[in-house]
């Protein structure tokens, strides 16, 4: 486990820093990883649906926003752009990769991520400017960065069929799912935490995977152990603080996705028995 979390952290770090590239230009990673915005439409909240459009080539891939032990996280900023107080990324449900014995979660050939922008000023244009860091992975894998840059207009814009495809393309959410008792056991590890969550959920299809994340960006979560148990579903992890030391665990915060091979489950909240 320890080993798996120090490479998590490498590859946070190989992420957020200055990298060398000696066996790819910058010009050939801007050719691999390309990003357009779809502008999208405004919502009658005020609210602004835009899509952004990664595109890799053919055989190669990039993460979901927890990409498992040997995943990097995308990191999206919106720094420099105007009339914008928050973001929400809609994640569309993602695959499982295995390599080399290790599993990881995330989108081949590339992914449409809508995100909902909330604008200080509702009907008023929306300058949005940013950045997105991302690995991408096909026989190595590299950090690249992809800067976007667009005039998002008031009241222009009619529904994408693009971005509605990766809305509907989201884990359903448990309830929808025929998710019943839910019951989750916490017990201290000399590492951390262990999480063993019990809960019952029709058969997702003939795999399931689940992954385990919880509301502090500084608990770093293993890679869960699935058994299904008849109607139940057993998932089993652990957790630790990437400072070391002790920590509070908010169940509420707790979110499990069950990747199924038929369908993707999100449950949110799990609590004691």
């Amino acid at each position: 486990m320890i080993r798996h979390f120090l490479h998590s952290l490498a590859a946070l770090a190989a992420l957020s820093l200055p990298v060398a590239r000696p066996a790819l230009a910058e010009d050939s990673l801007t050719t691999m990883a390309q990003l357009e915005v779809l502008p999208g439409w405004d919502r009658a909240d005020g609210t602004r649906v835009v899509g952004l459009h990664i595109t890799l080539p053919p055989g190669w891939k990039t993460y979901w926003r927890a990409p498992g032990d040997t995943g990097i996280p995308p990191l999206i900023a919106l720094d420099g752009s105007r009339n914008l107080t928050a973001m929400a990324p809609q994640w569309p449900t993602p695959d499982v990769f295995s390599q080399d014995g290790m599993r990881s979660v995330g989108y081949h050939d590339g992914v449409i991520l809508p995100v909902i922008l909330t604008p200080e000023s509702p009907g008023a244009p929306i300058d949005l400017h940013g950045r997105i860091q991302i690995g991408i992975c096909k026989d190595i894998c590299v950090p690249a960065e992809l800067a976007f840059d667009a005039a998002l207009p008031p009241g222009s814009g009619q529904r994408d069929p693009q971005i509605s495809a990766a809305l509907a393309d989201r884990p359903i959410a448990g309830h929808d799912a025929g998710l019943g008792r839910i019951t989750c056991s916490v017990s201290v590890t000399p590492d951390g935490l262990s999480l063993s969550a019990d809960f019952v959920l029709p058969s997702t299809g003939s795999t399931e995977y689940a992954v385990v994340e919880t509301a502090n960006p500084e608990v770093w979560v293993a890679e869960a152990e699935t058994e299904r148990r008849g109607d139940t579903l057993h998932v089993q992890t652990e957790m630790m603080h990437v400072e070391g030391g002790g920590f509070a665990l908010d169940r509420s915060g707790i979110r499990i996705t069950v990747l199924g091979s038929d369908k993707a489950v999100d449950i949110q909240g799990c609590p004691a028995p």
